[in-house]
């Protein structure tokens, strides 16, 4: 069954470790949000608790419409979903995944046979980036680099609307690169769990904040260092910072205050801004995943 165009509400799901959250967007409005506990550890309760949440949201929106002289729903929402994880294009299940329980599985088959439509899915890092690029603190920009400092350290790429992917499903993943230009004290670095040393994401995600003493001058200097190789390699137009590190507020002044340092020719103006939609952005980055007027 085809789900509604592009002028129609949207659904997006995210995914998470320990709550799974739904929401309903009309273009930029929020007509209705669930939030459910995750059942941890059980793929088929997993899927049950996605294709419940999509049926809720359904109903609500019906009773909206229908609240304003509408008829309700004559045919499926698109869903998107965001994963902490992402679908191998190889063989089209989940890799990479935090969400131990949801790896080698075939989400977006079972999901889209389960809802009896095509439901796109993403990582939730890319669909971060897709909403500040929609209609948060990069619209309007061509492209858009969007970094999740929190539990984990991640990175979604959006150029004119879309996400970009990649042929490994891995595109903006700089939180599983060394940090660049380390100093003495800092090399090899810590143990990641991805098996290496040295990550980004061992220096930048908040529990490496904690175990560094939670010192942020050195915080900014890494996160200058960081960002300085992203923009040597793809030159966003902005960088959009989320999750719970990016509440910092001396990251937005001295971070780009710094990274001239390494970037080559020394010059960068690129903006560094905080997300608007903070931590809606996954959800309502899900439900952007497909078509809508601003990339349509």
């Amino acid at each position: 069954m085809e789900p509604r165009s592009a002028d129609a509400v949207r659904i997006g799901i995210d995914l998470g470790g320990t709550k799974i959250e739904g929401i309903a967007l009309a273009g930029s409005v929020e007509v209705a949000r669930i939030r459910i506990p995750t059942p941890r550890g059980d793929y088929e309760a997993t899927i049950d608790a996605i294709a419940g949440l999509v049926r809720q949201l359904e109903a609500a929106v019906g009773q909206a419409e229908a609240g304003t002289g509408g008829r309700g729903i004559a045919s499926p929402l698109s869903v998107g979903v965001g994963i902490p994880g992402a679908i191998s294009p190889l063989t089209g299940v989940v890799k990479n995944a935090n969400s131990t329980w949801l790896i080698g599985r075939p989400l977006q088959h079972d999901l889209s046979r389960r809802l009896d439509r095509e439901v796109r899915v993403a990582n939730d890092a890319n669909c971060f980036a897709v909403s500040e690029a929609a209609d948060g603190a990069a619209a309007g920009a061509a492209v858009v680099f969007g970094v999740i400092v929190g539990t984990g350290t991640g990175a979604g790429i959006v150029v004119n609307g879309h996400p970009v992917i990649g042929p490994n499903a891995i595109a903006g993943e700089w939180g599983h690169n060394p940090l660049p230009w380390p100093s003495a004290d800092e090399a090899p670095g810590p143990e990641c769990y991805c098996g290496r040393r040295g990550c980004i994401e061992t220096f930048l995600s908040g529990p490496a904040f904690q175990r560094d003493g939670s010192s942020v001058s050195r915080y900014v200097n890494r996160m200058a260092r960081a960002l300085a190789s992203v923009i040597n390699v793809l030159d966003p137009d902005v960088i959009v910072l989320g999750g719970g590190m990016s509440n910092i507020d001396a990251l937005y002044a001295e971070v780009p205050a710094l990274w001239g340092e390494w970037v080559f020719g020394r010059e960068a103006t690129t903006p560094l801004v905080r997300a608007k939609h903070g931590d809606s952005s996954g959800v309502r980055g899900a439900a952007w995943l497909w078509p809508a007027p601003f990339n349509s």
